[in-house]
Formats: structure tokens, sequence, C-alpha cells
């Protein structure tokens, strides 16, 4: 026990006068510095701030008022966090390389640059060929009815060479470490069992040429100096009514990575990333059946979601699991009426920025960057007429909408290698907080409820008092 106080009494010594980093021997310790302010970024449900740093700091003191406190705790971790960021469609390509040059470049700054007022988007999806969001369905490797290219000699990036190509050459010259995902919407129409880029399944003869053709994708984008992190198998497997779109099972997904991807990947000297799934939640049964085979979780690195179905704790299940897995938000579609006066900010923050990071994703992506004022372009026979960009281009005008400011609450201090750390939830403050790669604290707020809330902050023993008005939302950092 004398030994015990003893220890006790020097760890107490050490943190009151050293305040800082001690070294005994060749052992470092570190002790967490008592935060005195923190900054705040707002977004209000009345427009009055829209993603706003306000004025004055935040100041944290040794009291707190009787009013529910987040205490957030940076000695329980939990995942790495990859990024934040939109689907970089071939349609939202499209409007911003028909922009003027000036127009342009200021655009992809203030989305993917992190300085002053800018949002720092760290993750991009692009779709391999053509997504429900292009202005006409297109493959890498088209032929004329009845024609094969089994040997894929005709193979060629083709129209992404005019805007998605260009475009990302941009984006990566001022964020040249953002992570890219890859996803298929349909291979080429001569491989499926109907012969049409809606529906229909992968016709097993091709399932070898459809892994090659995912192999020359990543190979001809890093030739363009573009390198793909990851890619998912299929867009939406269970939904074969896009326009492309494709059917695939989870036995068939399974095979074809056990079987083709994983060893065409492993033959041609690939490291891109593998997940699963890429479809909604209410399906977690889907990623788990193929992770369970363990031939074919070898080459799986995780499993990606949407939520258009499901609960987005389906996302913990699949982690549970199988807990040595990652897990992706890789889709949201998040629009708002146009014109309205209010934005509900809370609904988006709450179900993705939140709930997807709790429920231990590594990134959230919403759908999509970027459309004109009548939602187009859209594939027909099955594109999105209701489809709104983060930013709405109509020529050179940029109007920012709600997934723009859902995202810039994470996406501009959550930075990549960012951890999730403890932090105390609830119904009406549904929250997430961060530690990021230099220290920072990031605490992430929705006022869900149908009244204003006052409530603390705690961290390492001092107390910030806050407010957030019904509806709002606060990135809170220290």
């Amino acid at each position: 026990m004398h030994s015990l106080l003893n220890t006790r009494s020097m760890n107490k010594y050490i943190s009151l006068f050293l305040l800082g980093t001690t070294l005994l021997g060749t052992t470092t310790i570190s002790y967490a510095q008592k935060p005195a302010t923190a900054s705040l970024w707002l977004t209000r449900a009345d427009r009055s701030a829209l993603f706003e740093k306000q004025k004055e700091p935040l100041k944290f003191d040794a009291t707190g008022s009787n009013n529910f406190t987040i205490a957030v705790d940076d000695k329980q971790t939990y995942q790495s966090i990859d990024g934040f960021g939109f689907a970089l469609t071939g349609g939202s390509a499209m409007h911003i390389i028909r922009m003027s040059a000036d127009s342009r470049a200021e655009l992809l700054q203030n989305l993917f640059a992190t300085s002053e007022n800018n949002i720092g988007v760290s993750y991009i999806r692009l779709s391999i060929g053509a997504s429900d969001l292009n202005e006409k369905v297109f493959s890498y490797d088209d032929m004329p009815n009845g024609q094969t290219d089994p040997t894929l000699k005709h193979f060629d990036l083709g129209p992404d060479k005019q805007d998605v190509i260009p475009v990302m050459k941009q984006i990566l010259a001022i964020n040249p470490a953002i992570k890219i995902l890859g996803s298929p919407w349909s291979p080429p129409a001569w491989m499926k069992t109907n012969n049409d880029t809606r529906g229909g399944r992968l016709k097993p003869e091709y399932w070898g040429t459809y892994a090659q053709y995912l192999v020359k994708y990543i190979q001809g984008m890093r030739a363009q100096g573009i390198k793909i992190d990851a890619i998912t198998i299929q867009n939406e497997p269970l939904h074969p009514g896009n326009n492309p779109s494709l059917l695939l099972a989870a036995p068939d997904e399974g095979a074809f990575i056990k079987n083709n991807l994983g060893p065409a990947f492993k033959a041609a000297g690939i490291k891109t990333k593998i997940i699963l799934y890429d479809h909604n939640a209410d399906r977690p049964d889907y990623p788990i059946s193929i992770l369970n085979d363990a031939a074919a979780r070898k080459y799986i690195d995780g499993s990606g979601f949407h939520l258009y179905g499901g609960d987005i704790s389906a996302l913990t299940t699949v982690h549970n699991a199988h807990p040595d897995k990652n897990i992706y938000f890789t889709e949201q579609m998040v629009v708002e009426p146009e014109n309205q006066s209010t934005i509900d900010i809370t609904w988006p923050v709450k179900q993705l920025i939140i709930g997807a990071t709790r429920n231990w994703s590594r990134n959230v992506l919403e759908w999509n960057l970027a459309a004109d004022q009548d939602y187009k372009p859209y594939t027909d026979r099955g594109g999105c007429p209701s489809c709104q960009g983060a930013v709405t281009i109509n020529k050179n005008d940029v109007k920012k909408n709600i997934a723009y400011y859902s995202i810039a609450h994470a996406s501009k201090f959550v930075r990549p290698g960012s951890v999730r750390i403890a932090s105390n939830n609830t119904d009406k403050l549904p929250n997430v907080a961060f530690k990021t790669p230099d220290g920072k604290k990031v605490l992430i707020v929705a006022n869900a409820s149908d009244a204003a809330q006052d409530f603390n902050i705690q961290y390492a023993g001092k107390t910030l008092a806050a407010h957030l008005d019904k509806g709002s939302v606060g990135t809170y950092i220290w």
C-alpha cells in the first residue's frame, strides 16, 4: 500500500508541476493540456448561420451548470478516419469542367482546400464507367450489338477523359492525398445475361474477363496520375432498376472475389482495397455471409453501406461479426426543397456524420457533388431525376446546398488520420468526438430536439457551457 501511495503521489506531482512531457530515462510520459477555449462553427436552422465560425471563442472553466453534460474522453479510442466527401459523378464533372477556368478553380479550392473558409473534402467516390447521373450510359469497352471483346482489346477510359479525369487532376493538385473510391454500376452489356445496361447478371464465362476489366481501370487511372484507393464490387447489387445497374447476389459476389478479382489483383500487384456490398443497411447478412468465407475474406478490406433502407446500427452488427474488417459509408442522397427558408441540417448530421462514425465507419460520402438547377444530367430508363448536388451549378454560378454544409461540419476539421474518441450520446443532442493527428479535439453536436438546448462540454476536468438553438448543428474545436 505504501508503494502504491508513493506512485500515485509522484504521478500527481508530475502532472501538477511539469504540465507537459517529462523524460524518465528513455520513457516519455505525456499529460493532456487543460483546454482554455474552444472555437465554434455553427449552422442554424433559420439559415442565419451556415457553417459560420462564431466570433467569440467559448471558455472552459472548472465549473459547470446542472445541464446535460457531454463528456469527451480521448483515452477511449475507436476507428481511424479516412475522410468525408461526395461522389464526383460524370454529371458533376461535366458541370465543373464547363465552368470558366477562374470559376472552376475557385469552386474546387473551396471544396478541397482546408485554409480559411474552405471545407477540406478528403474523400471522393468515382463511378467506374457511367452512373445514373451521367448524360448517357457507357462502359469502357462497349461493342456493337452481337459482338464481344473477351481480351478487352478495345478497353478505353473514353468519356472520363473529357471531364472526370481532368477535374480529378485539378482536385489532386489541391489535395494530393485525397482518398478515391471507385464503384461500377454495370459491366459492359455484352458481359451480361440480358445484353442490356440495366439489370441482368454477369455471365459466368465473363467473370474472369470482368476482373481484368477492373484491373485495367485501376491501371488506366494510375497512368493518368489518379490512384484508386479502394473499389466496391457493385453499386447497389440488389437494385437492378437503375440505368446502368446489375443484379449481383451475395453468393455470386463472394465467388467473384474469391475466384476472380482477388487473384487478379494479386497477380497484377494491385494494392487497391476491395470493399463489399455497397448497398442499404437493411441487409447486413449480405456482407457477413461473404466475410464468413475465409477464402474470400482474405482479399476483402471491409463493407460499404447506404441508408435508403434499414438502420445505421447495422454497421455495428457487421463490425461485431468481423471486427478485423473495416466499415465504410459510401452513399446517401441528401436533398432539401428549393428556396426553403429553413435548412434541416440535423438529419444528415445525426444520421450520417454522427450515426455512421459512431457505428464504426471510417468515412462518410454523400450523393452527389454537383448538378444543375434541374438536377441534370441523369440517364433515361432509371436515372435519378431528383438528385440534388451538394452544389448547384448554373454556368459559373454556384449555390451551396444542405449536403455541402452537412459534410463541411466534419470534413474541415476531422482530417484523415483522426481517431474517433468517446463521448456520451443522447437523443436530444446526438454527437460524436474525434482526436485529430495534431492533437486537437473535435466534437460535432446536433440539436435534434424540439427546443433550444443548454448543455455542458467536459474534457480533462474542465467544463464549457454551450447552447444550440432548435435544429442547429455545432462543431466545437479545442
